[in-house]
This record gives C-alpha cells, structure tokens and sequence, in this order.
C-alpha cells in the first residue's frame, strides 16, 4: 500500500494569551495544503479561530480537531458548522469528540457514562439539522427533543438558516476500540491523536475493518525539524509527557491506554507516575525515545523526508502537520510528502 497522502495543518488550541496564525494558515492555502484544524481543551475554542482563518483564506478545508461534544449541544454544534460552511463556501469538516470525564463534568458540567451512546445520538442531530428534511426530533435519553417535562411549550423546530450543503463531513476523534469502530460506523472519518504508522493494523486493525472506500484517516502528527535528533526527541516527548501524565485521571485516561496498546504500557504508567508525583522532568526523560520518534516527524528534512515513506504505506489518508508555524518549512514538507 502506498498513498498519496492529503495534507494538513493542526493548529491546536491556545495554551497561554491570544495565538493568531493567520500567516501560516494564509502560507499553507497557497502551497496547496488540504485542511487546517483548530482544537479546544479548557480555554479557546474551535469555531472562532476557524471563523478567523476562514475568512482570509480561499480555498483550504477547515476542520476542528476536536470540537467537544459534552461543550455544546448537537443542535448549538450544527450552528456553527452550517454557519461557517455557509460564509466559506461549504469547507468546513466537523471533527468531535467525547473528551474525557474531568474535563466534561469538570469544565462543562456534562455527564460522561456512556461516551458511545452519548456520540452516536449526537451526530445523528447534527445530520438532521444539517439534511433540514425535517423538523428534528429525538427520542434519545441523551439529547431528548423536545425536552420533555419542563413548559411543555416546545416542539420540533427545523433551521430558518439553508445549508449549502446537505451534508457536512464528521470526523470522530477517538482513542478506544470501540470508539474507533464507532467512527467507521457513523462518520467519515477518524482523527487519531497519537498513532504510529507502522502499528496501525495491528492495533486499529479490527476496528477499522468496517470502514468504507472513502473513510478518511486523518492523523495528527508532531513535526520538529532540526539536525540536532537529541534535541527534537526532547522537545516531541513534552507534550506526551503531559498527556500521559495529565490528561486524565489516575484510573482513567485513555492517552495512557493507548500508549500501552503501541506497546509501552511500563513507560506509561512510570511517566503518569512521576508527572502525578510533580517531577515533571523525569516524566518527560522516562518518555522512551522509540515512542517519540515512532509517533512524530523529527530531525532533518531529509530524514523526515525518509520517515515519511512508513506514513505513505499505511491506510492513513491524512497527515495534519502540528508545530510548524513557517512558510520556508511548510514548503519544505509539502515537498518532501509529494516528491
């Protein structure tokens, strides 16, 4: 298998004051990249910057990477898509995903239990209010529409706002097996956050089985460029670091999980351990180098170039480049991926 991957930037969510990439989305429209991503963890959000770099650019995908479903309800969540959609000129690609329990009753006040159910209900509004057959109802314990009890004054309302599109892509960002099957099943494509080409099959395998022709794995992936290796390992292991250690709980945490999938289960619990303990730099030297080097685009041009054949012969469809921010290496990448 090799393909001629699509290619993306993932600009993630904001970690301190105001980030404007507006150069470096306007630089990838013009060298031809196919998407740009924006994220949302507790702080911005994703359909603002994407409005933003919607508006100057021309021609770009614009994806979020991911939305959160307990931040919105399905209904708040298909206004925006359509919106967006509609002053783009039909770009946008809906990324959701469950989040995590701290973070979704935490942060929003949502209820986590039964993330499967609670997604599939979900994107099933969406595409209703989308499609505007109708006007939307659900029966769904999750998102029941009308809401039962309270006034008893509402009813089935369809959007006063046309779509330019009858239906807008979702992907689903997910980490369990399950989950991953779930986006085969329901939506068009799958975001997977830290994934290693070569293991694709042999950990996703079964549950990508069902996916279709045109089902779109579009993979983040952690580019550092830089002819000092050492360096660039040190660098991609901090944000793993963080998320092994942080993002989530003791018990439960799903980066955690499946960093024991790629098979470095003792790492990860050693990295958690020490992250939860407050040492924070021996979480990151306890990132094992194989893992990041596994999961990332590091060192020189050249050798990301080289690194790049395992991605082309994998079924991933989609590289979203995170951490580049220049046009010299953006055009460098979109050389060294379609040479």
């Amino acid at each position: 298998m090799v393909n001629d991957l699509n290619l993306g930037i993932n600009l993630g969510y904001w970690t301190r004051g105001p980030e404007d990439h507006t150069d470096t989305v306007v630089a990838a429209d013009g060298l031809g990249y196919d998407y740009v991503f924006t994220a949302e963890a507790y702080g911005s959000d994703a359909f603002s910057t994407l409005a933003w770099y919607g508006s100057r650019t021309k021609r770009i995908k614009l994806g979020t990477a991911v939305a959160q479903i307990p931040a919105r309800t399905p209904t708040a969540t298909a206004m925006h898509a359509l919106t967006i959609d509609g002053l783009s000129g039909g770009r946008i690609v809906l990324g959701l995903g469950a989040s995590g329990p701290q973070v979704a009753e935490g942060w929003y006040g949502s209820p986590f239990p039964k993330p499967l159910a609670r997604t599939r209900e979900y994107v099933e509004i969406v595409r209703r209010v989308i499609a505007r057959e109708e006007p939307v109802t659900s029966a769904g314990p999750h998102y029941p529409l009308p809401l039962p009890g309270g006034t008893g004054l509402g009813k089935p309302l369809k959007s006063i706002a046309l779509p330019v599109r009858p239906r807008i892509p979702i992907f689903l960002g997910a980490e369990g097996p399950k989950n991953v099957a779930l986006s085969t099943e329901i939506a068009d494509g799958w975001l997977p956050l830290f994934v290693d080409p070569q293991q694709v099959e042999s950990v996703f395998g079964e549950s990508l089985a069902g996916r279709s022709a045109d089902f779109e794995i579009a993979a983040t992936v952690s580019v550092i460029v830089s002819d000092d290796l050492d360096a660039a390992l040190t660098q991609a292991k901090i944000p793993l670091a963080f998320y092994i250690g942080g993002m989530g709980h003791r018990s439960t945490n799903f980066h955690l999980d499946l960093i024991g999938r790629l098979g470095f289960a003792d790492a990860a619990v050693a990295v958690q351990e020490k992250f939860l303990a407050g040492d924070r730099a021996g979480a990151i030297d306890a990132v094992p180098d194989e893992l990041a080097d596994s999961i990332a685009l590091l060192g020189s041009i050249d050798r990301i170039a080289e690194r790049l054949e395992l991605w082309r012969d994998s079924p991933i469809t989609t590289l979203l480049f995170s951490g580049v921010r220049d046009e010299p290496t953006l055009r460098a990448l979109v050389e060294a991926a379609r040479a």
